[in-house]
């Protein structure tokens, strides 16, 4: 029987060899070829490594399908012809595997990456691409197809070599059969998977420059294609789900409501782009972002909540604290978006996780790096994981620290290490940076507060609760708020510590949730649970309890306001130290859109008309009215702006 079994798996195990060769090869020549892009040796070796990952991932999808049913055919009549289609799915994948290596070449020349969206979006434009290739690329053409053409003979003997040895005909029982389905599903599942983590593998896990091309490298070029394409079904277009407006009247209506004068935006290629001095003049000053996983202002005390957050509460009391601050999304990924870079929420995924805002899309990261600063990202468990590291390392940040460089972690849970040992490691980051010659941006993301909710013992004690609340929550949400209260708890701790460090003097702290724990209800989108807690501390201006409201976006302006950095950029986020500024808010949920400015809502369904409501703020309650037809089309210009911006590049950063 175990010589049954070995038949059986044998061709694919030859066959993944073969592609594994020839995929180790290509990207070693690639990494050759650019060897001044590349540090030191290591990142040579780095390369390689991860590169390998990638590839038995892409051997796992390209193979799982006829592995699986390989055992039963060969157990069946039908023995014969199943190894002629075998040999020929063997031959079709390795050629378009080398027809994907072979045009990567001229790919990166073209455009600096492995082939990618591009390569996919051009085949909607067949004349148009054929005549760019036969008069610009044709001997790219001919090297290309002569090399597919001259050793596709070669690889016909091999793989029927590899199919053939399974003749004459093997006898196959039912149980060698069973046993050889399992192996060969197992390890191309594994495979494919790439880890046997929480996540599956994709580029972000086997990303580790800043420089865009090695990234690429890492990858193959069959699975960078197979990923974009994966990503144009997440690319929703907004003027399909609410209407379409023309692009002027778009631009003039999201740059009246940044409140600037028409005249601070004159540059045409990106028509948001504007240049803002900031409020203080002084020696420009660091900046901690510290993110806070799930946390609603339903859990805040001193923001009509629970009373789960003391420390959150004292430092409310102390800084400049947002009373009516709302998230733009309920993914960390959209807070991320809306803090980081300033972006408007749209009905597509966040742009940490689109194709085109991979590089050179702007992030108060890449604007600070361009002003000398050190840019830093901190998080607990596995920075790869919603195409964080990737994101970020093509968008200004220069260092990653994640699960790996935190020092004896005290407490480990599902997501990673503790919050605790998060600020830990922190600490000694910030200590680092502060050591060194340049102001720095540190952003620091926290976890703790995730399902399924594990925390230290013996940190918190839960609060006392009312009959009519132990009956509202259920043990899940019991432990929710368990977490929550030590969540809580670790940053208390972590500032107070900070506050004894050298670096605190010289750096402005913002504390903001990324979205609240979940939005529920039967509103079109539940404002109240985009009510999210926010603070900044050491800003240099006294106690501010801050009653406008405020969009997670206006807080990168406001921040580099504070800081004494000139904001470069497209962000239509407004700068709240000029306190006539008046608020306004936008949220996406799902594929509903709002547009709050005080308490008057706009609320856009895809193909339905606008609905206006009243958003009472105290009770948290939306009432229908008559259409105000003027917020109405600021809210669809707002809501079609991010669509826009994305798929024309006008949220480049500046270099």
């Amino acid at each position: 029987m175990f010589n049954s079994i070995t038949v059986l798996v044998r061709p694919f195990v030859l066959f993944a060899l073969l592609l594994i060769f020839t995929l180790f090869v290509a990207r070693l020549g690639f990494g050759v070829w650019q060897i001044d892009r590349f540090n030191d040796f290591s990142s040579m070796v780095t390369l390689i490594l991860n590169g390998l990952k990638i590839d038995l991932s892409t051997l796992g999808y390209l193979l799982i399908l006829p592995a699986i049913v390989h055992p039963l055919l060969m157990w069946s009549k039908f023995q014969s012809t199943w190894l002629s289609i075998l040999r020929a799915i063997f031959f079709f994948i390795f050629m378009a595997v080398l027809f994907f290596e072979l045009a990567t070449p001229a790919f990166i020349n073209e455009y600096g990456f492995r082939p990618n969206r591009l390569f996919i979006e051009y085949l909607a434009y067949p004349d148009e691409v054929m005549k760019m290739l036969l008069n610009g690329h044709l001997l790219t053409i001919v090297v290309v197809c002569s090399l597919m053409i001259v050793p596709s003979k070669f690889i016909w003997r091999a793989v029927d070599k590899l199919t053939s040895t399974q003749k004459p005909i093997i006898s196959v029982t039912p149980l060698s059969s069973s046993l050889a389905f399992i192996m060969l599903f197992a390890v191309l599942f594994l495979c494919a998977r790439g880890t046997v983590g929480h996540r599956p593998i994709n580029p972000s896990f086997v990303y580790f420059s800043t420089d865009p091309l090695i990234n690429s490298l890492t990858l193959n070029s069959i699975y960078s294609v197979a990923h974009a394409y994966k990503q144009f079904g997440n690319e929703k277009n907004a003027s399909k789900l609410y209407g379409s407006m023309a692009n002027k009247q778009v631009i003039k209506l999201v740059r009246q409501e940044t409140g600037l004068a028409a005249q601070a935006f004159n540059n045409n290629a990106q028509p948001s782009f504007s240049s803002r001095a900031p409020i203080y003049q002084g020696k420009p000053k660091n900046l901690v972002i510290i993110l806070e996983e799930s946390l609603g202002a339903q859990f805040v005390s001193s923001l009509g909540g629970l009373p789960l957050t003391p420390e959150i509460d004292k430092l409310n009391n102390e800084g400049w604290a947002f009373k009516n601050l709302y998230a733009t999304g309920t993914r960390s990924v959209r807070g991320i978006e809306a803090v980081i870079t300033g972006f408007t929420p749209t009905p597509a995924r966040a742009v940490v996780k689109l194709d085109k805002s991979q590089h050179g899309f702007f992030t108060i990261a890449s604007l600070l790096e361009q002003n000398n600063y050190t840019t830093q990202f901190i998080y607990g468990g596995e920075s790869h994981f919603d195409n964080m590291k990737g994101f970020f390392l093509g968008n200004g940040f220069s260092d990653i620290v994640d699960f790996k460089d935190i020092k004896s972690p005290q407490f480990v849970a599902s997501w990673g290490a503790s919050d605790e040992d998060l600020f830990t490691q922190a600490d000694i980051e910030l200590s680092k940076l502060h050591k060194g010659d340049k102001p720095f941006l540190s952003f620091i993301f926290s976890s703790s507060n995730h399902d399924p909710f594990e925390i230290p013992s013996g940190k918190v004690t839960p609060i006392a609760y009312s009959t009519a609340q132990l009956a509202q929550y259920d043990s899940k949400e019991l432990l929710r708020h368990q977490a929550i209260q030590y969540a809580d708890y670790a940053l208390g701790k972590f500032i107070n510590q900070a506050k004894k460090q050298p670096y605190w003097q010289d750096t402005i702290f913002i504390i903001v949730a990324d979205h609240d724990a979940r939005a529920l209800g039967n509103d079109l989108v539940p404002i109240k649970n985009f009510h999210i807690p926010g603070v900044i501390l050491n800003s240099g201006n006294k106690h501010l309890s801050d009653e406008r409201i405020v969009s997670q976006i206006d807080l990168a302006p406001t921040l580099l306001s504070l800081m004494g950095v000139t904001n470069d950029s497209p962000m239509i986020g407004r700068d709240l130290n000029h306190k006539k500024v008046s608020g306004r808010a936008m949220m996406q949920y799902a594929d509903n859109f709002a547009y709050m400015t005080d308490d008057d809502v706009t609320i856009l369904q895809p193909q339905k008309p606008p609905i206006n409501f009243d958003y009472d703020l105290k009770e948290k309650k939306l009432v229908a009215k008559e259409i105000n037809s003027t917020l109405a089309e600021i809210a669809l210009a707002h809501a079609l702006w991010g669509s826009l911006a994305y798929e024309n590049e006008w949220y480049a950063s500046k270099k």
